[in-house]
């Protein structure tokens, strides 16, 4: 491994590639923040346009903020995108072992793309979550937070059970001493056989801080933030519809690309003489050839997965605190919706939205397959060949 590591041509792909995906990523992100605003905002009878987003966008945070969460994004398409690669290239290596040519059948394509998208959804998760909560809170009206008075920070400074209540709570939250006690008074008419409902409620840091409601996003995309509320386990929220969403993405990607790029050696193969007996013979195609093919690829990909992606960015949105996900779990709750909602992660109040935003997400995805694949080949042509 260390003389891999060392060897200046793998070191170059491995630049190259990176370089390739870093710009990509950066040249189609506000497409990307505008089509999950567009997705998260939208209901049923509401529907948002690409000119509301922009407005707000730049009303609340500027212009730059259509590129908050750009570095969680670009650092988790580098990873995540060398492992979808990666495994298609391991699984095409085993389809193509003991055969004359390198030749890989379409059906083969789709396998191995299925298999690598899935492995893709698994590692690019907690980077599209965090992601995803900086461009929501980039379109979020920042509102002012109640703040305890001074006597009571001074006593609580001196208590040692407010201290850890209070680093229970959020940053930027404290607790409210008047929503607490409401609480309280409607909780004891149930006849709880809790002897100390007062340490009981601080276990719900939420309770306290003046709506009895878990922190809007906005104030949960840290990931010290995220964990804190809501476990470790969050960071991978919406899997059940990122996989499936991926391994459609990736199976109908590498399929249609090695059609088209089996379509385009073959017209490439018109008029030689002798005809060829292989793809091998026919020569490589050029780049310009290859990043079309891939970026028209990635648009049909994008287009087939659409209404997945729309449920997990929506899944993504949610903030659901560790203490009621264990609930649920203790008490089997069964999530709504049919059988195969359930399987593939939608929830049934989003049929109708399913397929909003498409027209961006086809286009940031043929975009930036066209940019990563014709930078990548550029970046090689010019730094191996040397």
């Amino acid at each position: 491994m260390d003389e891999l590591l060392k060897n200046p041509v793998f070191a170059t792909h491995v630049a190259a590639a990176a370089g390739s995906v870093t710009l990509g990523t950066t040249l189609t992100y506000p497409l990307d923040a505008i089509k999950t605003l567009v997705q998260v905002g939208s209901s049923s009878g509401r529907k948002l346009t690409s000119r509301q987003i922009v407005d707000r966008v730049r009303s609340l945070s500027g212009y730059s903020g259509l590129y908050s969460g750009v570095g969680w994004l670009t650092l988790g398409r580098i990873v995540s995108l060398g492992a979808r690669f990666g495994t298609y290239e391991i699984l095409t290596a085993f389809y193509k072992d003991g055969r004359a040519d390198n030749y890989v059948y379409v059906s083969e394509a789709l396998l191995a793309g299925i298999v690598s998208g899935a492995v893709e959804s698994f590692v690019s998760s907690p980077f599209e979550l965090l992601k995803l909560r900086a461009q929501v809170t980039s379109a979020t009206r920042k509102l002012p937070r109640k703040k305890m008075s001074t006597t009571n920070s001074n006593s609580n400074s001196n208590s040692g059970p407010s201290t850890t209540m209070n680093s229970r709570l959020l940053r930027g939250f404290s607790p409210d001493k008047k929503a607490m006690e409401h609480s309280i008074n409607l909780l004891r008419i149930l006849g709880s056989k809790h002897h100390n409902l007062i340490d009981g409620l601080k276990n719900y840091p939420w309770m306290m801080t003046g709506s009895g409601k878990p922190p809007t996003v906005s104030d949960v995309r840290r990931p010290v933030d995220v964990v804190k509320l809501e476990g470790w386990g969050s960071l991978w929220r919406g899997l059940r519809s990122g996989m499936a969403r991926d391994s459609i993405f990736g199976g109908v990607f590498f399929s249609t690309w090695q059609f088209l790029h089996l379509r385009m050696l073959d017209w490439k193969a018109v008029g030689m003489d002798p005809p060829p007996k292989s793809d091998d013979e026919i020569g490589p195609l050029s780049p310009l050839a290859v990043s079309l093919g891939a970026g028209i690829s990635g648009s049909i990909a994008a287009m087939a997965s659409h209404g997945l992606d729309t449920a997990r960015s929506r899944s993504q949105c949610i903030v659901l605190p560790k203490f009621i996900t264990m609930e649920q779990r203790c008490l089997k709750w069964k999530p709504p919706g049919s059988k195969f909602e359930r399987t593939v992660g939608i929830h049934p109040t989003d049929r109708n939205i399913l397929f909003r935003g498409i027209w961006l997400r086809m286009a940031r995805s043929g975009i930036a397959s066209f940019i990563i694949v014709g930078s990548y080949f550029f970046i090689v042509d010019h730094l191996v060949t040397k």
